[in-house]
């Protein structure tokens, strides 16, 4: 019973382990959708290849009730099936060569991506699974080892799938994702790529929109790393060199009417002629659509290198929006055999193909289909049922359609660029391959020097030989290398022309070389290019126009600084190149033009002896001084007569001599200042004046005393005479018969003039005064010339434009307190003077000398707001005129009387006329300076006359 007992307990755990295993086992939660291509029976080694030969997944309800289904694919895209071609193209090419893999058949396994990350990653795993249900971080079945991953096609689907791949360290070698992001090394280890790097195409989009000075653009990105990552880098680099984004749109990845209108409105309202779109050719279509619809043009579009050869955009009528467009495409050639391999499908090979010749040819391969369908269209037609007559259904293929009769973007071969770059990589991996299996033993790169087995090796081993691989492409002898994932940034610089058809066809207008030398990565043939609308030259596109040389720049407060205003320098600045952000100023000796672009030299102003104001100046100055000497001529002549001998004929002369050296002295002040000008002038003025002044304030001083003498002399004759008179009248009234009443008012005034106060001052005391106030002038004057003397400057601070020579006085002190000095000499005149005015005679010299006084005060209490409301040789000429003024007024006053007298009225000029004139019935009488000198002599019999009476 024991052993019995015992057996039925194992049975009992042996149950019970079954049940738990089943119950804990791994179950598959969906299985992909995936259609593609694949040959992997007695290959050696397989490589793989993902495509985007769909546009999108089709839609699903988004029913969540029953098991989930992967989503098929729609939209069949003839440019990315004709890159999966060139893979098996490229694939049998290798195959059939003794020279390259001699030893080994390789194999494939290519899916649609359906441009799709979805898609892509359902791909990736089954991949790495190596069956049709993926089992993650496992590799089912014992085929042939998977050497390499080809695609996955866009830019987002290469990231999705390197995150995958480069957990396993798998090689990844795409031929179209160029996005800067896939370059980390660190996110993307075993990722390369045969396409150059965005970089330099964002690098070269830069440069072309720099190079023709456009500064207002607008952008246009896919929503995807690939169009985000393009337009950051090309934004930085644009801005940086101060080009301003009108406007930056997103294109949508679904579809999407409104925010497609939304971008078209922005691209009408936007004033940017430039825009710059970093997007497939998928996601831009829709927007071509549309903007063909609202007949936009007169736009100019910079295009990558995912659409710029793209025929799904090059669609017919085309022309009116895209035409003059420039963009970048990667390197392109020639593949021999290629067009031929297109041509000779077999429809009926595969599905894959079974669908393109359906879409090509509008037909159905399916005789069934092609039967349900015919019968559709009849029923249609007739309104029933009828019988469809025997024979081939309309819409069936014949599976002999000639693909050559069409032209398609499926066989066309003239631009091949993608293709190219597919082409390429699959050789990398071959190429990869080849140095893998040729290793010798002993001398491998891996641990040991071992070398990996062709049949049986790790995704990092081919990885060291991929990362390493160099090679000439065939046919082209382009030689290709990885730097550090990356080939060289090579582009044609591609146009869109217009042809006679009013087609789009492709003219290569330049290339750009991001290996070259900064100054040499870009060549481009300016007069190749066909600009929008047919223009020679072109298109500009700024939010503001240059600010031309003499102004500078206005930013506007809140806008970009590309908009701006322009504003003109102010005088004294210039901007001599355009754009300028600021004026600068020009140097003291230097001005603006009226341009505001250059820096002149200033006029050089002063009031030159050959100008006609300076020569009006000399003139009158030589006159007055010609006519001062002429009347020192004619007192000479008359030096003997009463009238010149009156009051100090020395003095005249003074006077006389003084006012030719202020006529005189006026000259010195014309002409370029120098050292000695300038001292010269302002002394020989100041010491003129002094002279002239000093000697009128003795003569005034002289008749100032004389007249209050007289006045004296009269109040005490008056007061005699009142005495006299009663004394007389108390006689007679006493009848003494011995007293005679005359009248003695005349007596009495001549009396007054045989006091001795009449000649206080000699005329040893006038000249000793008026040298000594001259005198005082000359130390003060030797003083200031000592001490801080006149000099001659530039005086670029008064007017803008010009530079003022001038005389600086070297110290206002000075030149305050000598001319101080000489208003208070001709104050003093002027009050002498003045307390003599009415001395009466038949010759009132008194009179005028007030007169003069009066004149040479009124000319320079003018000057002053005169000579401070001018400037430059005008103050000059003002204070030459004030001068002048000053001198003839004095010249005329004082001395024109007497020589009117002299020479026209010479009878006057005796010593009867210069005697005192009868005094007034009302008692008052005043004499003269030229009849009180004369008139002592008859005072003695007067006197002798008067005391008889008394």
């Amino acid at each position: 019973m024991e052993p019995r007992h015992f057996l039925l307990g194992l049975c009992a755990i042996f149950h019970f382990s079954l049940r738990v295993s089943s119950e804990s086992s791994c179950k598959l939660k969906a299985k992909f959708n995936l259609s593609g291509y694949k040959d992997v029976e007695k290959k050696k080694v397989v490589i793989g290849g993902m495509f985007p030969i769909h546009k999108r997944i089709a839609s699903n309800d988004g029913n969540t009730s029953r098991l989930p289904v992967s989503s098929g694919c729609e939209g069949f895209n003839y440019r990315t099936f004709r890159w999966t071609q060139t893979m098996l193209f490229a694939i049998n090419e290798i195959n059939a060569r003794e020279d390259l893999l001699p030893n080994t058949d390789l194999g494939y396994v290519i899916y649609d991506s359906c441009f799709t990350i979805s898609k892509a990653v359902e791909g990736t795993l089954t991949y790495l699974t190596g069956q049709d249900e993926a089992v993650p971080n496992y590799r089912c079945g014992n085929g042939a080892p998977l050497a390499a991953l080809v695609g996955a096609g866009g830019s987002d689907l290469s990231i999705a799938t390197a995150r995958i791949l480069g957990l396993y360290y798998f090689p990844q070698v795409s031929y179209s994702s160029s996005c800067s992001a896939l370059q980390s090394k660190f996110q993307f280890p075993t990722f390369l790529r045969t396409i150059p790097n965005d970089k330099h195409q964002s690098t070269a989009m830069a440069q072309l929109v720099l190079h023709f000075g456009w500064t207002w653009v607008g952008t246009i990105a896919a929503d995807d790393d690939y169009g985000k990552y393009g337009i950051k880098d090309f934004r930085s680099q644009v801005e940086e060199a101060g080009v301003c984004i009108s406007f930056s749109e997103t294109l949508p990845k679904v579809n999407s009417p409104e925010a497609i209108q939304r971008i078209v409105r922005t691209v009408v309202e936007s004033t940017a002629k430039i825009i710059v779109v970093f997007s497939s050719d998928v996601d831009l279509s829709p927007l071509i659509h549309e903007l063909l619809r609202h007949n936009v043009s007169n736009r100019t579009w910079i295009a990558s290198e995912a659409w710029i050869t793209s025929a799904l955009i090059n669609q017919p009528g085309v022309s009116s929006v895209l035409a003059g467009t420039l963009g970048f495409g990667v390197r392109s050639a020639h593949i021999p055999g290629l067009q031929q391999h297109l041509l000779d499908l077999d429809p009926y090979s595969d599905p894959l193909t079974e669908e393109f010749w359906e879409t090509m040819f509008n037909c159905t391969l399916d005789y069934g289909k092609a039967l349900r369908m015919a019968k559709d269209r009849v029923g249609e037609t007739n309104g029933t049922s009828s019988r469809v007559a025997r024979g081939v259904p309309e819409g069936l293929c014949t599976g002999r359609e000639l693909l050559a009769q069409l032209n398609t973007t499926y066989s066309d071969v003239s631009q091949l660029r993608i293709t190219y770059s597919v082409y390429k990589a699959v050789y990398a991996v071959a190429h990869a391959l080849h140095n893998l299996e040729d290793c010798t033993p002993g001398q491998g790169p891996f641990h040991g020097n071992s070398c990996a087995d062709i049949s049986n090796f790790e995704p990092w081993q081919l990885m060291y030989y991929v990362k390493n691989v160099r090679f000439k492409v065939p046919h082209t002898d382009e030689e290709i290398f990885f730097e550090k994932g990356d080939v060289e940034g090579y582009y044609d610089i591609i146009n869109w022309g217009v042809d006679g058809n009013g087609e789009i066809s492709y003219v290569t207008v330049g290339q750009y070389n991001g290996s070259a030398d900064p100054e040499n990565q870009m060549t481009i043939r300016n007069d190749s290019i066909v600009w929008n609308n047919d223009e020679l030259e072109p298109p500009r596109s700024v939010c503001s126009e240059n600010c031309q040389p003499g102004t500078r720049k206005g930013i506007r407060q809140g806008e970009p600084v590309c908009c701006f205003d322009c504003i003109p320098c102010a005088d004294g600045e210039i901007s001599n190149m355009t754009n300028a952000r600021e004026c600068f100023l020009c140097s003291e000796d230097h001005w603006s033009n009226d341009a505001h672009d250059v820096c002149v030299p200033k006029i050089i102003e002063f009031l030159d002896f050959g100008e006609p104001l300076g020569i009006t100046l000399i003139v009158i100055s030589a006159f007055g001084a010609l006519v001062t000497i002429s009347v020192g001529v004619v007192f000479v002549l008359h030096i003997g007569t009463p009238l010149v001998k009156a009051n100090d004929s020395l003095l005249s002369f003074s006077l006389l001599f003084s006012l030719v050296v202020t006529f005189l002295c006026s000259i010195v002040f014309l002409g370029e200042p120098q050292h000695w000008s300038c001292m010269t002038s302002q002394v020989a003025l100041a010491l003129g004046f002094a002279l002239c002044l000093s000697s009128i304030m003795a003569k005034s001083a002289v008749l100032m005393l004389r007249a209050q003498v007289l006045k004296a002399a009269r109040s005490r004759a008056k007061a005699a005479a009142k005495a006299a008179k009663a004394a007389a009248e108390a006689a007679a009234n006493c009848g003494s018969p011995d007293v005679i009443v005359t009248n003695t008012n005349n007596n009495n005034d001549l009396a007054a003039f045989t006091k001795p106060e009449v000649d206080y001052l000699t005329f040893a005391h006038q000249r000793a005064i008026t040298a000594a106030a001259t005198l005082i002038q000359a130390i003060a004057c030797t003083v200031w010339l000592i001490i801080l003397p006149p000099f001659p400057v530039k005086n670029t601070s008064a007017q803008n434009i010009k530079i003022i020579l001038e005389c600086d006085e070297g110290s206002v002190v000075f030149i305050c307190c000598i001319f101080a000095y000489d208003i208070l000499l001709a104050l003093l005149a002027f009050i002498f003077a003045f307390l003599a005015r009415k001395l009466e005679d038949h010759f009132s010299e008194a009179k005028c000398v007030t007169f003069g006084m009066l004149v040479f005060f009124i000319v320079w209490i003018s000057f002053v707001p005169a000579y401070l409301s001018t400037r430059g040789k005008f103050m000059v000429a003002v204070q030459i005129f004030a001068i002048l003024a000053s001198s003839f007024g004095l010249l005329s006053c004082i001395f024109l009387p007497k020589c009117y007298v002299l020479l026209i009225k010479p009878e006057r000029n005796t010593e009867d006329m210069m005697r005192p004139r009868a005094k007034p019935r009302d008692g008052s009488s005043t004499g003269t300076s030229a009849s009180l000198a004369t008139a002592a002599t008859e005072v003695t019999a007067t006197n002798a006359s008067t005391n008889i009476d008394d």
